[in-house]
């Protein structure tokens, strides 16, 4: 293990053993006050999040994208303060923590037996949403994550999420797919977080006017199976209780090859998501390359992120 993912993974396990112990209030005031700090360092992090959020908000003045990726990294840090604090979260802090909109979409989905894919964007804290699920809706899921490095940062993220009574499967090893369709045949619920591709098979949308690429998953979990695929959306506001909606269902295309339906069905999530997006902005944590013209050589430098 390199010097690097021995201090991210030190790092990530002080959060986790530390901040879950201080009084909310303190916790509150650390998350802002390490969001102002890395804000003001300008780092490449903060950079990305303000050329994304150009995009978002294209009439913006420069000094309305400072404001924004300030706004923008204090709603990331509040997302990790939350992450960090929620194993130590009682039931019912978790249950007050957040008030979604139209979950009737959910439950009925659940209840009719077919399964239910539920597809986010990086906004707010989708990690507080899924524990809402599991302890107010008592409907325990399966997601997959990234696997990240070193192994043991991974399988912490793993824990913490496995505490919050998610089933999670690594991105990696090309078996999820399969394990996530049979728990949808059961009628069981999957959730994906899904604005950003992170395979080869990723399907080209139009997003906020630019042409990014999403993963193709949600669809087709929705096609071979049946289940419903639902849009989820979530924001801050100046309350500490979350706020989110369920979108209506993305229905399947009665007609086309397998491969149209996807782009079109995946295009249906990928205007749910700029609907939310743009409703609150600063709160989704986009601090990487996301659309094409980003991660294409450009022409001055040649040169491939």
């Amino acid at each position: 293990m390199s010097l690097p993912e021995r201090l991210s993974d030190t790092l990530y396990g002080l959060g986790w053993s530390t901040v879950k112990k201080l009084p909310e209030p303190v916790a509150v005031r650390l998350g802002r006050a390490i969001a102002d700090l890395a804000w003001k360092q300008r780092g490449k992090g903060v950079e990305r999040l303000e050329r994304n959020y150009a995009r978002v908000v294209p009439d913006a003045s420069p000094a309305r994208l400072a404001e924004l990726s300030r706004a923008g990294m204090r709603s990331y840090l509040r997302y990790w303060m939350e992450s960090f604090r929620l194993p130590a979260w009682s039931p019912e802090r978790i249950r007050a923590g957040f008030a979604p909109k139209d979950v009737h979409h959910l439950t009925d989905g659940l209840a009719a037996g077919k399964g239910v894919v539920l597809a986010l964007p990086h906004l707010a804290n989708w990690d507080l949403a899924g524990a809402w699920v599991t302890t107010e809706l008592n409907t325990p899921f399966t997601t997959v994550a990234e696997r990240l490095k070193p192994e043991t940062l991974y399988d912490r993220f793993v824990a913490y999420r496995e505490g919050l009574g998610m089933e999670v499967l690594p991105h990696s090893g090309g078996s999820a797919f399969g394990t996530l369709a049979r728990r949808l045949r059961d009628g069981g619920l999957v959730c994906l977080v899904a604005d950003r591709d992170l395979s080869a098979s990723g399907v080209e949308v139009s997003f906020f006017g630019e042409t990014a690429r999403m993963p193709a998953g949600p669809a087709l979990l929705a096609q071979h199976t049946g289940a419903l695929l639902l849009p989820v959306t979530l924001w801050y506001d100046e309350t500490p209780v979350m706020k989110g909606r369920v979108h209506p269902p993305i229905e399947v295309p009665e007609s086309g090859t397998r491969a149209e339906k996807t782009s079109v069905m995946t295009q249906a999530l990928a205007d749910a998501f700029a609907s939310g997006i743009a409703d609150h902005p600063e709160d989704w944590h986009m601090l990487q390359r996301l659309w094409l013209a980003d991660l294409e050589p450009r022409p001055a430098d040649g040169e491939r992120p």
